[in-house]
């Protein structure tokens, strides 16, 4: 598989990075003060389960902001990469039938040869006219190399 250097074209969006990162690095400060705040009595009050508990559901907090803070979707001159939160796609030009971004949608939507409608996160109309700006881009993009609707003979 082709590496990065070969991108056509890459967006991610601003606004849900810096959100996820901040909101990453104010739960680690805050609660660092409030687990050092604690008298060494009420912290040796935790169990190793409840200390794991916490642990865990500070990690995954934290994995699923890294996770929003590098959505991102990439065109290669033969498929096009979309990392989401929880999965990420990569597609062949072939399989891509359409991408709709209307007014109204909350993200850029990928219709692919089975019907599956696949929502394109990096692309969020939270960004606005930046957004738009995108999906028109990889809209060419997507059409130059073969991405479309399949005629039936």
């Amino acid at each position: 598989m082709p590496g990065s250097s070969d991108a056509l074209y890459g967006f991610h969006p601003r606004i849900i990075a810096l959100m996820a990162t901040g909101m990453g690095l104010s739960l680690i400060v805050i609660f660092g003060v409030i687990w050092f705040r604690l008298s060494p009595a009420d912290r040796e009050s935790f169990d190793w389960f409840q200390r794991a508990t916490l642990l865990l559901f500070f990690g995954a907090v934290l994995w699923i902001l890294y996770r929003m803070s590098t959505l991102r979707v990439t065109a290669y001159p033969d498929r096009l990469r979309i990392r989401n939160v929880f999965k990420s796609y990569t597609l062949p030009w072939a399989d891509v039938t359409a991408l709709r971004f209307r007014s109204g949608d909350a993200w850029l939507q990928l219709f692919d040869a089975d019907g599956n409608r696949i929502g394109i996160l990096a692309v969020q109309a939270s960004e606005g006219a930046r957004a738009t700006k995108a999906a028109k881009e990889l809209a060419a993009v997507a059409r130059d190399h073969g991405a479309g609707p399949k005629q039936t003979p």
